[in-house]
């Protein structure tokens, strides 16, 4: 992470950039505010490097001509055509029996949203400061959306290593239903002539890349199986179609898509 951040705003919400600034500082994000008369997309192009920028749709990260945010209200129209019979992760983490569900790799949390659209009881867990204050932003103003109220109501933000968040729950004895796993960037171990065929990265999966460390085993995953097979009745991992198993651990069973599938590890309940 750069060691200080840009935080553009316009003259309009100063008040909302400093409410921003207060909570970045309090999760040890160095953010220096800046007056600009115009966010739009000229003023992104002359300001490539990685900033932050408030307007009235809340927090936004920006870097090389683009901004993004996880942006809930935009999900609305694939909410209303998703139900428990058309898509496959429903069935990979069994919505239909309303289970409560840990997903231990954020990202954007628009996995989240639809399984608590599909009747989850989500726990979503990110440890990086700026992904999670997006994420909180993001919840707050699908709060105000009479549509997503009701199911944003179910997901609860977690501002926690997920690693030292499983232990936590193995350590109290904690069982849950399912623990959803969908590593960030699994394109760096995935079989590589599905590498080479894979499209362009999406926007937002592009600031994402800019924004998050890219060594370390935070992205990957395969730390979180182990741990998550210890209190999950079952383990669910997103993975591209031809991905090898996360951590090399062979599944119980998987659901396939056109680009994507779904591991499923299943376990016997814990006895507390």
């Amino acid at each position: 992470m750069v060691s200080e951040l840009r935080l553009f705003v316009e003259h309009d919400f100063q008040e909302k950039a400093q409410q921003y600034f207060a909570v970045l500082s309090s999760r040890g994000v160095a953010v220096k505010i800046e007056l600009v008369e115009k966010l739009n997309a000229r003023f992104f192009r002359l300001n490539p490097d990685l900033a932050l920028c408030v307007d009235i749709e809340g927090l936004w990260l920006s870097a090389n001509g683009m901004k993004m945010q996880p942006d809930w209200k935009a999900e609305v129209g694939r909410l209303k055509r998703a139900s428990l019979k058309s898509e496959m992760i429903a069935r990979a983490c069994n919505l239909g029996e309303k289970p409560k569900l840990i997903d231990a790799t954020a990202g954007l949390g628009h996995d989240s949203l639809l399984m608590a659209h599909l009747g989850a009881e989500v726990t979503l867990v990110e440890r990086h400061p700026i992904l999670f204050t997006l994420l909180e932003s993001s919840k707050a103003q699908a709060e105000n959306d009479p549509f997503l109220k009701p199911i944003v109501a179910r997901i609860h933000l977690v501002f926690s290593d997920s690693a030292d968040y499983l232990k936590r729950q193995i350590a109290q004895k904690k069982i849950v239903d399912v623990v959803y796993l969908d590593p960030m960037f699994p394109q760096r171990d995935q079989n590589q002539n599905a590498v080479k065929k894979q499209a362009q990265v999406k926007k937002q999966m592009q600031l994402l890349h800019v924004l998050l460390p890219k060594d370390g085993d935070m992205d990957l995953g395969d730390h979180l199986l182990e741990l998550a097979r210890k209190m999950a009745k079952r383990v669910v991992v997103k993975r591209p179609r031809l991905a090898v198993f996360l951590a090399d651990q062979k599944t119980n069973h998987q659901w396939h898509g056109d680009a994507c599938r779904f591991d499923a590890y299943f376990q016997h309940p814990i006895s507390e």
